[in-house]
């Protein structure tokens, strides 16, 4: 009898917990899971960078105008094309040639996978190196026109500032500016 309790409490010992085979097992098969699901989520930001760069560039324009139209205050969006980046400020100076520090509210640079090739306004005005400033008062936009961004692939992309209805889209490609007819001499 006593020959059987021990083994009874052998079986009960080996029934109780895994063998050092079996975690590393399944320590593997959960390393793989993890590295696909890393590999996986990678690729996915990877593939939103360059649009998580150019909503982040819509958003500040996007804030300045509905700012503007809320206050009498001005603001500023400036595209650093030579420094791949932007920064949106609040006008607080008449010397429009100097940022001050305490007026700007939010900057940031593009990463590899988003950049900047140039700027167009609707007058005409147009810029591949330095930078552009898209202006957003009371009434709305100084300027409209476009920023021509390139992704990862070197496929354009277009940020398009309207200035009449203060709408700001993204297109695919370089798109077209409607520009403002010039105006004509009307006779009285």
């Amino acid at each position: 009898m006593l020959v059987n309790r021990k083994s009874k409490i052998g079986n009960r010992k080996s029934t109780r917990g895994f063998t050092f085979t079996e975690l590393v097992i399944v320590i593997v098969i959960l390393s793989l899971f993890v590295l696909l699901a890393q590999m996986h989520l990678l690729g996915a930001l990877r593939k939103s960078t360059f649009k998580a760069q150019v909503q982040s560039l819509i958003a500040a324009m996007r804030m300045a105008a509905a700012a503007a139209a809320e206050s009498d205050k001005r603001y500023e969006v400036i595209i650093d094309i030579a420094q791949q980046g932007f920064l949106l400020r609040r006008i607080t100076s008449p010397d429009l040639s100097q940022v001050l520090e305490e007026e700007i509210i939010l900057g940031d640079n593009f990463a590899e996978s988003c950049r900047v090739i140039y700027v167009e306004f609707d007058d005409g005005d147009y810029t591949n190196e330095g930078r552009a400033k898209f202006r957003a008062g009371r009434s709305g936009w100084q300027y409209g026109g476009k920023i021509v961004l390139v992704d990862e692939m070197d496929k354009p992309y277009s940020v398009v500032i309207n200035r009449l209805s203060r709408i700001i889209t993204l297109e695919e490609g370089d798109a077209q500016l409607l520009k403002p007819k010039p105006k004509e001499e009307v006779p009285f």
